[in-house]
């Protein structure tokens, strides 16, 4: 029988949660489903040793009888599929030779699989730990980097800060990995993911950035981008930390969000579920991000700009071009965006280091990443 191979020292344990992270090492998460889906890992994938209804029923008997008996009663509900289970892991294992596994606190579940898995001549590491373990790791970087060296990338709607942090290597993408843009026209094609895989997510890329910048540099954005919120302490960081404003004209600006909510929306959309339904999401993904504002524009304003946006959508639907929506992305820059944007950014107005154009700002940010 083998010996399984598990780190003991807290540093070694540290070390070993950033190799597995920096090097992408897949994952066999033993835990239930519903333990699963509530977050993850990037590349983990949920084997479970229990079903959820499985889980259930340790669990309470736990509660009720003790660990002897929640034991004894566990291997009787899995016995009659464990073989297939067993196979799922080992052909993972195969398929990933550098593959490890956990359960939630890298106890039970995990030494019953891994010692089910030698049993069957396969060798597997066990995450000491577990999913909490590893978890724990990862809100610590988190927290830890918002002590860091941050730069705050600002300015008005459709200047490209988003593309300004993807393009630098230092840069920390907190509204691509929410899968929104943190406007009322934000909302992707697909779903947000769950607020504990967002930040898991966000610490694995610090730690890729960090093995060549100690700073980071991130979009000013509001906590809450859609339905997840940007980590405590590292919000808290950003809004004392140094700006720079990205100030670029208006029709660059309006090229930008046409493309953004227009062009890239209608492939977006109709790739995920054809022409015909892809369209009729598509326009209502518009009528709802303006409607979101509706409150602010005013009543009249809002039924204006409402039937300016039918119009556009018609046009494009009859042509192909996407230029009428620039008649109505312009009104609401000028009569909500803009003066919003800019009633906060005075607000700020201390943290300013550099304003300019875009290639002028990230010019800037290379010259002084550190």
């Amino acid at each position: 029988m083998s010996e399984l191979k598990m780190p003991q020292s807290d540093l070694q344990e540290q070390q070993l949660y950033r190799s597995l992270f920096l090097s992408k090492t897949p994952l066999i998460d033993l835990r239930a489903p519903v333990e699963f889906v509530q977050g993850a890992f990037p590349e983990s994938c949920n084997l479970p040793l229990m079903t959820d209804n499985e889980r259930e029923q340790v669990g309470t008997c736990y509660k009720k009888e003790g660990q002897a008996a929640a034991i004894t009663l566990g291997h009787q509900l899995v016995a009659s599929d464990i073989q297939n289970r067993i196979r799922k892991w080992a052909q993972f294992k195969e398929a990933n030779s550098t593959a490890w596994l956990y359960c939630f606190r890298g106890g039970l579940r995990s030494r019953l699989s891994a010692q089910f898995l030698i049993d069957h001549g396969v060798d597997i590491n066990i995450v000491p730990g577990g999913y909490k373990a590893l978890r724990r790791y990862l809100i610590d970087v988190i927290d830890q980097a918002a002590e860091q060296k941050l730069m705050i990338v600002g300015g008005n709607t459709g200047c490209g800060k988003t593309q300004l942090i993807q393009a630098l290597d230092n840069g920390l993408d907190i509204e691509g990995r929410a899968n929104h843009r943190g406007s009322s026209f934000g909302k992707q094609v697909t779903p947000q993911p769950r607020q504990i895989s967002y930040e898991n997510q966000l610490a694995i890329d610090i730690l890729h950035i960090s093995q060549h910048a100690n700073s980071l540099v991130i979009e000013d954005e509001s906590k809450a981008i859609g339905a997840l919120y940007v980590p405590e302490l590292l919000f808290a960081g950003m809004t004392r930390a140094p700006m720079v404003v990205v100030d670029d004209p208006l029709d660059i600006r309006l090229q930008r969000l046409c493309y953004e909510y227009c062009t890239s929306m209608t492939e977006k959309f109709s790739q995920a579920l054809g022409a015909e339904q892809g369209w009729l999401a598509y326009e209502k993904y518009l009528h709802n991000g303006l409607y979101g504002i509706r409150k602010r524009l005013g009543t009249e304003k809002f039924k204006v700009i409402n039937d300016v946006l039918d119009a556009a959508l018609k046009q494009q639907q009859n042509t192909g071009s996407v230029e009428g929506h620039l008649n109505w992305i312009a009104p609401i820059l000028r009569d909500y965006y803009d003066p919003m944007y800019q009633y906060q950014l005075g607000k700020k107005a201390d943290r300013i280091q550099f304003s300019g154009t875009f290639q002028e700002v990230k010019e800037w940010l290379t010259v002084n990443k550190k």
